[in-house]
């Protein structure tokens, strides 16, 4: 056994008696972050011990983890002794700087931040999809990166599976409309600090969009924005191709950045090969992690979905064509990360190793 396997096996024996775990997240003070403790305190997630760390001006922030009180700690290497499962909800940046360190005490990966998308041997995981396709991945002999697929991915996934169950689809098209906390804290403040000074006649600050998104509706950010939405567009086709295994349809994609702080919305048009059931599409998307909004009920919105581990869901017949359908879906992107995350995790302590090494 080489010495990452005694490492990991010895972090996962200490407490063997118990069955609980040593987690680690970085990146705890980001949106993000906080999204995943309260999901591990939610799910009750086997742990004796989570470390909260981070690199930035939320040091020594007071965080409530499980009942007790801890505070966010600078990020160092020996912070990832004995961890079992690390969390990356950081920057891509700090994730690239620290994410070896942690797998080379032992600790298993869980990225947030995509910015092991690209590594070897990393994978992106859709647990929700996996189980729709009854495929799960084959348990790894060495652990590798996971990388969280990227909500909107994974909501078109899941609908598309599940439509492609009672009809074919001949052409999907989606407009997928992007909230400011898909750019961190910073994206939330400066959406919020544009629609103040908007209304004082103030100019509006740019650094994070590049561009005026308060009151408005972008397809592109200005060119001092540090990423564009074309890159978002990619990221969603291509972990949609990975975590459906290029058995459906590939829809057409567009991101708009929308005035918006929370909640990814989603307006897609289906058109079917033929005809079919209004209802029958229905009852082929009703199931785990979709809840379907009929009338007269209020329509999915960011505000009725923030909180929600569900997709919600209503369905629309197009008037103009008998062959298809809209669907408009709103999802908590914060909280679908998170619960994807430890979802992974959940995964990954079925197969970690436990008791006395031989």
């Amino acid at each position: 056994m080489n010495n990452s396997n005694l490492k990991s096996a010895g972090a996962a024996r200490r407490d063997a008696g118990s069955g609980f775990y040593r987690v680690a997240i970085v990146g705890a003070g980001s949106l993000k972050g906080k999204e995943v403790a309260e999901v591990l305190e939610q799910r009750n997630f086997p742990s004796s011990d989570v470390k909260l760390l981070d690199d930035d001006e939320t040091l020594g922030q007071l965080e409530a983890v499980k009942d007790e009180v801890t505070f966010i700690q600078s990020i160092r290497s020996e912070q990832f002794e004995h961890v079992d499962f690390t969390f990356f909800a950081s920057d891509p940046d700090c994730t690239r700087r620290n994410w070896k360190q942690a797998a080379r005490n032992g600790s298993s990966i869980v990225d947030l931040s995509y910015a092991l998308e690209d590594e070897p041997g990393a994978v992106v995981r859709a647990p929700w999809v996996e189980r729709q396709r009854g495929k799960a991945p084959p348990p790894e002999l060495q652990p590798v990166p996971a990388v969280v697929a990227h909500p909107v991915a994974i909501e078109l996934a899941l609908l598309v599976l599940r439509i492609s169950k009672a009809a074919q689809i001949e052409r999907a098209v989606a407009t997928v409309f992007e909230p400011a906390s898909e750019r961190g804290q910073k994206g939330m403040d400066e959406l919020h600090e544009q629609t103040v000074h908007l209304l004082s006649f103030q100019p509006v600050p740019k650094d994070v969009f590049g561009v005026q998104v308060a009151f408005n509706m972008v397809s592109r950010y200005g060119q001092s924005s540090p990423g564009q939405l074309s890159s978002v567009v990619e990221r969603i086709l291509g972990h949609y191709r990975t975590i459906t295994s290029g058995d459906v349809l590939v829809p057409s994609v567009e991101v708009l950045q929308a005035p918006v702080f929370h909640g990814h919305a989603l307006s897609m048009n289906v058109r079917l090969r033929q005809a079919a059931d209004l209802d029958e599409l229905l009852n082929a998307l009703a199931g785990e992690h979709v809840s379907l909004i009929r009338a007269p009920e209020e329509a999915p919105n960011n505000v009725n979905a923030a909180g929600q581990g569900d997709i919600l869901v209503s369905l629309t017949p197009d008037r103009s064509d008998p062959s298809s359908l809209w669907i408009w879906a709103v999802l908590d992107n914060l909280r679908v990360a998170a619960s994807t995350a430890v979802e992974v995790a959940e995964g990954m302590a079925a197969l970690r190793p436990k008791g006395k090494i031989q």
